[in-house]
């Protein structure tokens, strides 16, 4: 695949995410669920580039237009004892695909990876995206298929954080 003297790979700024809440709603678009983007681009200025950034973003550009993006933050393995590069979200435009433009994403990533000395990198995939769980393969790239994701949303980790407290006046009462 020739690459494109007209694409270009870069880290994204604070005047970028108007760009990256749009590439994100694409993204949901492509995934089947478009409604349930809740995210602001006051969020995301914060959460992207305020005081304690939660993430980093590479934005892909043919010419000047946008095609893609991908969204890292870092994990940490206990056992390795270093950092991760964990890719929350890999996306380019599905008219732009085949251009090798998610592959030079992932390369990107490797780079900093490597730079920052990370001990790997993970991300995950929905179980239907064939084409992407294909793509991946070809990059040497394994699925872990003896784990299972666990997720609480805003709610549950409320229930969570609340049943701690009252656990923990339970035992206070019940000790007094």
């Amino acid at each position: 695949m020739k690459k494109r003297a007209d694409f270009q790979i870069r880290a994204a700024h604070a005047e970028d995410v108007p760009i990256i809440l749009q590439l994100i709603r694409d993204l949901a678009t492509y995934e089947r669920a478009p409604h349930e983007v809740t995210a602001t681009e006051k969020q995301l200025a914060d959460v992207l580039f305020g005081k304690r950034p939660a993430a980093e973003v590479l934005l892909a550009f043919e010419g000047k237009s946008p095609v893609g993006f991908a969204v890292y933050f870092y994990n940490f393995s206990t056992w390795l004892g270093r950092a991760g590069l964990y890719l929350e979200d890999l996306f380019v435009k599905p008219e732009k695909r085949g251009k090798g433009y998610g592959r030079a994403l992932l390369v990107e990533l490797a780079k900093i990876a490597c730079e920052r000395g990370c001990g790997r990198m993970e991300w995950a995939v929905l179980d239907w995206n064939e084409p992407a769980m294909k793509f991946y393969r070809t990059l040497g790239a394994k699925p872990m298929d003896e784990w299972t994701v666990f997720r609480l949303t805003r709610d549950g980790i409320a229930r969570l954080a609340n049943a701690a407290d009252t656990a923990a006046t339970t035992k206070s009462v019940e000790h007094d």
